[in-house]
């Protein structure tokens, strides 16, 4: 018999696989409530944040519905789902932790290197931005724009294009996903003056203020898309 080759998987589609095994096996029947969150961690022995990241993940394929306030109830299964389309997705909250450790590292560069161009394109980025927002429009291009600007502030081909695959990844469809919890206007008009302190201490070129501000940001972010669960009484 051949080897099979062995494929890695992320945690939270390790997770989100075996639960729905369990829904195939029965054991989670349709329009039967899951374990909640803090639960199904314990018993996985895993983290609560890659339980969520496969909640989300089994919710994008249609195989369970999260009801606000409620909990996770289990779908009747279509014989078509889109489970399978989030398969190579780097997990959102994972995702934001990489983008604190390598972005403020970024804008620490850009403070030394960006060129009047360079500063010109993230004050636009950053006005673009309180544009939308004003027009009650989610912010999301601009926000990309800003930090976008920034990698390309650098210097360093190598930070820019990872920073660009990135959110390129934000794309996809569960951290598409996340954001229908996380975004709203004050989570936004608090990303925004987060926003500003970079962009100052970059303009004013203080390389430690910015990467601090960068830093802080981004692990408010990360915060803010753990409450925003908490919020919808899930746990």
């Amino acid at each position: 018999m051949p080897i099979a080759t062995i494929e890695p998987k992320r945690l939270y589609r390790q997770i989100a696989d075996q639960l729905l095994s369990l829904i195939d096996k029965g054991e989670f029947s349709v329009g039967k409530r899951l374990p909640s969150e803090r639960d199904l961690a314990i018993q996985l022995g895993v983290s609560r944040p890659s339980v969520r990241e496969a909640l989300i993940a089994l919710e994008v394929g249609e195989i369970i519905e999260v009801r606000m306030g409620s909990g996770i109830y289990v779908l009747e299964r279509k014989k078509q789902h889109n489970y399978s389309q989030i398969d190579i997705e780097w997990g959102p909250l994972e995702l934001l932790r990489a983008r604190e450790i390598i972005e403020s590292e970024v804008a620490f560069l850009a403070a030394q290197n960006a060129t009047n161009s360079d500063i010109k394109s993230i004050d636009t980025a950053l006005k673009e931005m309180k544009k939308q927002a004003k027009s009650e429009s989610i912010p999301r291009q601009g926000d990309e724009d800003f930090h976008i600007a920034i990698a390309n502030a650098c210097g360093n081909e190598v930070l820019r294009d990872t920073v660009h695959s990135y959110w390129k990844a934000q794309s996809g469809h569960l951290f598409r996903r996340f954001t229908q919890y996380f975004e709203n206007p004050p989570s936004w008009d608090a990303a925004m003056l987060e926003h500003e302190l970079i962009f100052k201490a970059i303009r004013e070129k203080r390389p430690g203020a910015a990467k601090l501000a960068m830093q802080k940001h981004l692990k408010k972010a990360h915060q803010r898309y753990s409450a925003s669960w908490r919020r919808a009484k899930l746990t």
